[in-house]
C-alpha cells in the first residue's frame, strides 16, 4: 500500500504546483492609461462585457463582447488611450 500512497501524494503535489497562478506582464511605470481607463474607453466604443484584459508590451490587450453580441479582440494604446485593434473573432 505504501507505493500507492506515495504516488497519490506525488500527484497531489504536482496538482498544487500546476494551480500556481501565472503572472501576466505588468503595466509599465510610464503608462498613462491604467486598466480602468482602458475599460472605460472600450465601453464607450460599444463593448458591453470585457472578458479578458492584460498588459502587453505597450498596450492593453484582450477580448470582449460588443452590443451586437459578438466577440472581439482589442488593443488599447497605453499612452494615448486609443483603441488600436478592434477585430471581430470568427
Amino acid at each position: 500500500m505504501k507505493p500507492l500512497t506515495t504516488m497519490f501524494a506525488g500527484l497531489a503535489l504536482l496538482g498544487a504546483m500546476a494551480a500556481t497562478p501565472v503572472w501576466a506582464q505588468q503595466p509599465g511605470d510610464d503608462w498613462k492609461v491604467d486598466q480602468a481607463e482602458a475599460e472605460a474607453t472600450l465601453k464607450a466604443a460599444g463593448y458591453t462585457r470585457i472578458i479578458k484584459i492584460e498588459a502587453e508590451e505597450d498596450h492593453w490587450e484582450g477580448e470582449g463582447i460588443k452590443q451586437d453580441g459578438m466577440k472581439y479582440e482589442f488593443n488599447v494604446d497605453a499612452n494615448s488611450g486609443k483603441i488600436t485593434k478592434d477585430e471581430r473573432e470568427y
